[in-house]
């Protein structure tokens, strides 16, 4: 587990993805992907192995990651083969706001 902090780069230890955390709660959280914890960039590896089923949907480039309860967003910065966790809960793509319309 660790502390995550807005501005923290981690990344997967089974595969090529790479999240920036953009909010997250105090305290400690396990995120993971492709079933495997997350680590800070700087003390990174090679990936070794591949991500366990269920947790190989992918993660997508660009895209926010979000819960609620705990409040925390992550942004992914290089796509990857495992998808987000928190623990073994997934961690859905956040969805887009709707703009005001202009009439």
């Amino acid at each position: 587990m660790a502390t995550l902090r807005p501005g923290l780069r981690l990344r997967s230890t089974v595969c090529e993805a790479e999240v920036i955390v953009i909010r997250a709660p105090e305290g400690e959280l396990d995120v993971r992907c492709g079933g495997a914890p997350m680590v800070p960039l700087e003390e990174a590896g090679e990936p070794t192995g591949k991500p366990e089923s269920p947790f190989d949907g992918g993660t997508l480039l660009g895209k926010r990651y979000a819960l609620d309860d705990p409040a925390l967003e992550l942004l992914c910065t290089k796509a990857g083969a495992g998808s987000l966790s928190l623990g073994t809960d997934p961690i859905p793509t956040k969805e887009a706001r709707p703009l005001p319309s202009s009439d």
